[in-house]
């Protein structure tokens, strides 16, 4: 049975993951060979303006589901090790 900490902490991440876009960017971000993405190429094959992507990315960042990297002018944005593999594991039943 989950907590009710465990349970607020699950539901921020699937609603951060409800936006088409969202889903997205995850996508694009976790199918790099480099295993990070930088904002700049985020843009173009998504075809939305550098701002909506930004909003996108702060979401996934603050429900812990991307790690953000400042280098100079630009952002790398990573999966968070292990924040996808919770999403499933916490909805199977325990043995």
């Amino acid at each position: 049975m989950l907590q009710l900490e465990e349970a607020e902490l699950l539901a921020a991440r699937f609603k951060a993951l409800s936006d088409p876009n969202r889903l997205r960017i995850l996508s694009i971000v976790s199918s790099n060979q480099d295993a990070e993405t930088c904002v700049c190429d985020l843009p173009g094959p998504l075809g939305l303006k550098q701002p909506t992507v930004s909003h996108h990315l702060k979401i996934l960042v603050d429900a812990g589901i991307l790690h953000r990297e400042k280098r100079g002018v630009w952002a790398y944005f990573s999966v968070v090790p292990g924040a996808l593999e919770s999403l499933g594991s916490t909805l199977l039943p325990k043995a």
